[in-house]
């Protein structure tokens, strides 16, 4: 058994621990609620963006444009939103193994949200082409159209073929889904597997008309899709990413307890113990002198 410093040592040392563990769960938790809001906000807007672009195609025929066809030479693009600190339970590494089920390392170049996900596929192979770390701490619109510029000059140079979205998506407080989207070539089959709830309509088909022509309506609102949903692929990650940390401290804080409350009944049982002993060495030397 150990001895009764060395239990002390190590509640003392547990009770820092929980200390810690009870102030990153009081922040995460702040911190969700603030990106939780601001994830709520940006979410019919973010649906409305596929609606629109579903919408346009499921009534659109043979339709020509760039944004519709994969280039033949370059390389796959994946947006890979993480976080930049751990503490998160399974948050970084799950988008880590959700973007190495999909795309092989020879032939994906990444840009990375958050330097979890940079570090983690950079040591599984991937090559980064881009880092955008800070921009995971207070995402805005203009980070997610910046990105989609450099994305969308690329694929229009064909030096990108295809563009994906790796982010989680926040259902509640507890439930935090990886998912991974297609955002160009833009095809209405893709965009009805990724949204959510999709509807299937009913009545005669009324085919689209462009005015004045459709490559010039395509080429305003293809960026405004594109950057839409990075934007909400940032709100929707952060969110998660605070979520998963208050859980995985709330967790951490409750196994510190059982461990102290654990340590405390050793730590009697060493003490009660130590008396025990004590008295039998008295009783003993109390029995030799008489």
């Amino acid at each position: 058994m150990a001895s009764m410093k060395e239990i002390k040592r190590r509640r003392e040392s547990i009770q820092s621990t929980e200390q810690i563990t009870k102030a990153m769960k009081l922040v995460s938790t702040v911190k969700l609620q603030k990106a939780r809001a601001r994830a709520e906000e940006s979410k019919p807007y973010f649906d409305l963006m596929y609606e629109t672009i579903a919408s346009i195609l499921e009534k659109s025929e043979n339709i020509s444009h760039k944004y519709l066809k994969s280039g033949q030479k370059g390389k796959k693009v994946v947006i890979v939103i993480t976080a930049n600190r751990g503490l998160a339970g399974g948050y970084n590494n799950n988008i880590i193994k959700l973007v190495s089920a999909n795309l092989k390392k020879e032939d994906t170049v990444v840009y990375a949200v958050g330097r979890k996900g940079k570090e983690g596929l950079e040591r599984r192979g991937y090559t980064i082409a881009g880092e955008y770390s800070e921009v995971i701490n207070e995402p805005t619109y203009q980070d997610a159209a910046d990105m989609t510029k450099v994305l969308l000059d690329g694929f229009a140079k064909g030096e990108i073929a295809e563009i994906y979205l790796a982010y989680t998506n926040f259902k509640n407080t507890v439930v935090h889904i990886p998912t991974f989207l297609k955002l160009l070539p833009i095809s209405a089959e893709d965009i009805l597997k990724g949204r959510e709830n999709a509807k299937t309509e009913s009545g005669p088909r009324t085919l689209m008309n462009y005015s004045p022509n459709e490559e010039e309506v395509l080429n305003a609102i293809v960026p405004k899709y594109m950057s839409s949903i990075i934007y909400g692929g940032l709100m929707q990650a952060l969110a998660s990413e605070n979520g998963a940390r208050m859980n995985a401290m709330d967790s951490a804080t409750n196994n510190a307890d059982e461990l102290i409350q654990s340590l405390g009944l050793l730590y009697n049982r060493a003490r009660q113990g130590a008396i025990t002993q004590e008295l039998t060495e008295i009783v003993a030397g109390a029995n030799a002198i008489n």
